[in-house]
């Protein structure tokens, strides 16, 4: 439950300071610079921690190595996106 709190936490704090950039276009700033890298560093933590925990599972559990592999290939496809569009939205 605390994980999960502080996740949604990180999650809307990352948001808001992607989001900032796009509201205050008028004036050159480094928040967008700040925002890629932080975009990049949280996607970089989060494939991390999704590997580390699939190769937990696998270890506990060997024959369902093929299902926790292609749902950890979904979860880094959905965590790769949403970096890519915080780059985008901040430069």
């Amino acid at each position: 439950m605390i994980k999960t709190v502080r996740t949604a936490i990180w999650t809307v704090g990352l948001l808001v300071v992607m989001a900032s950039p796009a509201a205050a276009q008028e004036t050159f700033s480094v928040a967008p610079q700040i925002g890629a890298g932080l975009a990049v560093v949280g996607a970089g933590l989060g494939i991390g921690l999704l590997a580390k925990g699939a190769v937990e599972s696998v270890a506990r559990q060997p024959e369902s190595s093929g299902t926790i592999q292609t749902l950890m290939i979904i979860a880094a496809a959905l965590i790769e996106g949403l970096a890519f569009y915080a780059v985008i939205v901040c430069s």
